[in-house]
């Protein structure tokens, strides 16, 4: 250590800078790989991951219920004429 600090030489605090270094770096790619790498934009953006239940619009979530079997086609075609008026091309305020 006499080595570091002779005659005003930088002193033993000059070994924190690596270690400053290595912290820098592990922050900047977790963030990375919490964000961009994921295909994400950040946690700031607020958009649902892909495929997740709230990127889903009902009448999507309606036909993979019927498609496996959950609802049967009476209850299908029920729900789709509701769903079809608040959601569908045909809105309350078109006059098709």
């Amino acid at each position: 250590m006499n080595t570091l600090a002779f005659d005003g030489g930088p002193g033993p605090w000059i070994l924190l800078f690596p270690l400053i270094w290595a912290a820098v770096v592990i922050t900047v790619v977790t963030v990375l790989r919490r964000t961009v790498w994921r295909g994400r934009r950040g946690p700031w953006r607020g958009r649902p991951v892909e495929g997740g239940p709230a990127g889903q619009s009902p009448i999507a979530m309606l036909g993979r219920r019927f498609a496996a079997g959950e609802i049967d086609e009476d209850e299908y075609w029920r729900r789709l004429s509701v769903l079809d008026e608040q959601f569908g091309a045909r809105g309350r305020d078109s006059a098709v």
